[in-house]
């Protein structure tokens, strides 16, 4: 176990470093960190120090939380299928931060996106529990956040549908498919502390998941209260989840397939896979990030896209061969 967190923890920071020194600009090694740490005018160090550090920040902390809250949602479930945006937090983000860009609000003002998005997720969140009710099992949770999510998404799609203004549907879709381009250290500290309640949420739950895998029963007499840790699950994947759509827009697959890749090299413990996950998903997301720089630059691939299109088919071998009995 020791030995699969240092490999992870030693990925992340390789390929921190190299989010931070590679992009279209070509610069040396030597003047990429003397522009970061020392600063200065300049372009260099506003390159340094504006665009590529909030990014590679924004990928390890978006990274981290949806492995993290995948983790997490797969435990309590004991579900591998499930994944964040399971409880319908990111469909209401997106429909939030959609509904901020069609009115007009995200023109007048600069964080009223994020702002928006975040009111929508934890809406939406709170619609969740509330169909789910106190006492309700883990099949009503999961109705319940499908049941958001697709009126979510129905919303979602009729604002598309009745946009007056192409250029904000245009740009409703390209929000959508998920991006750490343009993004600043503003960014970073509006999702910051949202991230940060919700990784001392879901870091708390391993014991209690790890007692759940003996049956709901013998966890309850192992003193694990199921209400609350559905409560603590559920509102940890909503601050982690909504604020990283918040800034970053859907993103999706880190947190199905990762937890995944992973669960064999933890002994399938749960508490184990949490911290595992939450830095393989950051390992995912730097490396996606850095993919899409180098492939098609000049076209502005998107992030969400790439990610599905890598992590689908890894999920659909995964699966072969979970039917096979390999895992």
């Amino acid at each position: 176990m020791s030995r699969v967190i240092a490999a992870l923890a030693l990925a992340v920071l390789a390929l921190f470093a190299g989010s931070l020194l590679i992009g279209p600009a070509g610069l040396g090694i030597g003047e990429s960190v003397s522009a970061l740490i020392l600063g200065g005018d300049g372009p260099l160090p506003m390159v340094m120090r504006q665009i590529r550090l909030p990014r590679a920040l924004l990928a390890v902390m978006i990274g981290a939380s949806l492995g993290l809250s995948g983790a997490a949602l797969q435990g309590y479930l004991r579900n591998p299928l499930a994944e964040p945006g399971l409880i319908g937090v990111s469909s209401s983000a997106a429909l939030g931060a959609v509904l901020s860009i069609q009115t007009g609000f995200a023109a007048v003002f600069a964080l009223a996106l994020p702002v928006a998005a975040l009111i929508g997720a934890l809406l939406g969140v709170l619609l969740v529990l509330a169909l789910a009710g106190r006492g309700g099992a883990s099949l009503t949770l999961i109705l319940a956040g499908i049941a958001v999510s697709a009126l979510a998404g129905a919303m979602t799609t009729l604002v598309l549908n009745l946009s007056p203004n192409p250029f904000a549907a245009n740009e409703i879709v390209f929000w959508m498919m998920g991006s750490l381009a343009d993004r600043s250290m503003t960014h970073v500290w509006i999702a910051l502390p949202f991230m940060a309640l919700g990784w001392l949420l879901l870091g708390t739950v391993g014991r209690s998941l790890g007692a759940l895998t003996l049956g709901e029963d013998a966890a309850a007499a192992m003193g694990v209260s199921l209400p609350r840790l559905r409560l603590v699950i559920v509102l940890g994947t909503a601050c982690v989840v909504g604020a990283g759509t918040a800034v970053a827009g859907a993103i999706g697959f880190v947190g199905l397939v990762v937890p995944h890749i992973l669960r064999p090299l933890v002994g399938a413990h749960p508490g184990r896979l949490l911290w595992a996950s939450a830095l393989g998903g950051a390992v995912m997301l730097l490396a996606a990030d850095i993919a899409v720089r180098m492939v098609l630059p000049e076209r502005d691939l998107k992030l969400g896209v790439l990610t599905a299109l890598v992590g689908a088919p890894l999920f659909l071998h995964l699966i072969y061969k979970l039917r096979k009995g390999d895992l």
